[in-house]
């Protein structure tokens, strides 16, 4: 699976739980709330002003790995 923008979270930490360390690292604390594990990774990124492309590169090369 390759992880977009339009991407849901809770839907990529399912699949690969150990990402969630990358959300952390950019200050999205709020992965376990019920509201935030449906929206898009882009919405996240608007809301706690993240660069999205940055994200999804780092995600992308985690779940390489």
């Amino acid at each position: 699976m390759e992880i977009t923008k339009n991407s849901i979270i809770g839907d990529v930490l399912d699949q690969y739980p150990y990402v969630a360390d990358i959300f952390f690292g950019i200050g999205m604390h709020c992965l376990g709330c019920p509201a935030s594990r449906g929206e898009t990774i882009e919405e996240a990124c608007q809301v706690h002003g993240a660069d999205v492309n940055a994200l999804i590169d780092s995600l992308n090369k985690a779940i390489v790995k």
